[in-house]
C-alpha cells in the first residue's frame, strides 16, 4: 500500500512538472519574432490602379467580409463606399480573432505603417513587430501589379478611429500559437502581372491567391494549414454549414452545372440568409473572372464526399 502511495506520490509530482513546464515554455513563445524580404511595393496615386484595387477589394478578394462591421450587402447594392474598420469577430477552435482596422487611421488603423510593411504582412505573413500573422488571407501569391493595386486603393480609405478588441485565445489556442503558427509565405514564384482572360490559368490564380475559394472549401487545421484535399469541401461553420466539394466529381456541389449555370448563381446573390459565402462580393466579379474560375474548377482532381446541405 506504501509503495503505492509513494508511486502515485512521485507520478503526481513529476506530472506537474511537466504540466508547468509546458506552461512556461508556452507563455515564453508567445510573441516569437521572425524576419521576412519587404517587397518592393509602392502605392500609386494612379486613377487607374486605384480603380483596379477597390474592384479586387470589393469583389475577387472580399476584403469587405471580414474587415467591416457595417451592413455590407446594402452599401454595395447602393454604390457606396465600405469602411474597413475591421472589429468583426470569428471564432475558430482557437479562440476568437478580430479582423483589424485596415483604414488609413493612424492610430488604429494602417495610417501609421509603410507600404512595405503592409506588403510584407500580406505576401509573408508577418507583422511589423515581427510576430507571425494568423493566416486568413490568401495573398502570399498575389502578383506584383495586384498587390500595389490593392494597397493603392486601402490607401484612399477615409480613417476611421476605431480600435478592434484584443484576439481571445483558449488553451489550445496559446499552445497553437506557441509551436504552431508561423509565417507563410509565397508558395510559387511571385509574377509581376498576372494577365486576366477565361482561361483556367487565371482561374487557378483567382481561386488559390485571390478569392480564397480554397480557404474555406479545404479542410484545415488548428493553425490554418491545409488538411483536406484540395476544394473537397471544408470545416463546418458556426452556424452548422459545411462549405461543400467545389471538385468535378459527381459528389461535388458543380456537377452538371454548365458556365451559364455558373455565372447565374453568382448574380443572384445571397439566398440562404445565414451564408457565409461573400456573395454580395462575389457578385461584383465580372463574366472574365467568372468563366476562369470556373474553367478552372474543371481541371481540379474530383473528389468524393458526403452530400452538404
Amino acid at each position: 500500500m506504501k509503495k503505492i502511495k509513494r508511486i502515485l506520490k512521485w507520478t503526481g509530482i513529476i506530472l506537474l512538472f511537466l504540466i508547468a513546464g509546458i506552461a512556461i515554455t508556452t507563455a515564453s513563445r508567445q510573441n516569437l519574432k521572425y524576419d521576412a524580404p519587404y517587397p518592393a511595393i509602392k502605392a500609386s496615386t494612379d486613377s487607374v490602379i486605384i480603380a483596379k484595387g477597390k474592384h479586387l477589394a470589393l469583389s475577387v478578394a472580399h476584403c469587405t467580409h471580414c474587415h467591416s462591421r457595417t451592413n455590407v450587402d446594402s452599401l454595395l447594392k447602393l454604390g457606396l463606399d465600405v469602411p474597413l474598420d475591421g472589429g468583426n469577430a470569428f471564432k475558430i477552435p482557437i479562440g476568437t480573432i478580430y479582423s483589424p482596422n485596415i483604414t488609413s487611421d493612424s492610430v488604429w488603423g494602417i495610417g501609421k505603417y509603410t507600404d512595405a510593411e503592409i506588403a510584407r504582412s500580406l505576401r509573408y505573413g508577418v507583422h511589423r513587430d515581427g510576430t507571425a500573422v494568423f493566416d486568413f488571407m490568401p495573398f502570399h501569391n498575389l502578383s506584383d501589379e495586384d498587390l500595389t493595386a490593392i494597397l493603392s486603393y486601402l490607401r484612399t480609405q477615409k480613417p476611421v478611429a476605431y480600435k478592434k478588441p484584443k484576439n481571445k485565445l483558449n488553451v489550445i489556442g496559446y499552445i497553437a500559437k506557441a509551436f504552431l503558427v508561423k509565417p507563410v509565405g509565397p508558395t510559387e514564384k511571385i509574377a509581376i502581372t498576372v494577365k486576366s482572360d477565361t482561361t483556367a490559368a487565371y482561374g487557378r490564380y483567382l481561386t488559390l491567391n485571390a478569392a480564397n475559394c480554397s480557404g474555406c472549401h479545404t479542410q484545415r487545421g488548428l493553425s490554418g494549414e491545409f488538411i483536406g484535399p484540395l476544394l473537397g469541401g471544408g470545416n463546418p461553420m458556426d452556424n452548422g454549414n459545411i462549405p461543400p466539394n467545389l471538385t468535378p466529381d459527381s459528389t461535388g456541389r458543380l456537377f452538371g452545372w454548365n458556365l451559364q449555370t455558373f455565372i447565374n448563381r453568382f448574380r443572384m446573390g445571397k439566398i440562404k440568409p445565414n451564408s457565409e459565402m461573400p456573395w454580395s462580393m462575389y457578385q461584383q466579379m465580372t463574366d472574365v473572372e467568372l468563366k476562369a474560375i470556373y474553367n478552372y474548377l474543371q481541371t481540379v482532381k474530383p473528389v468524393k464526399t458526403k452530400p452538404t446541405l
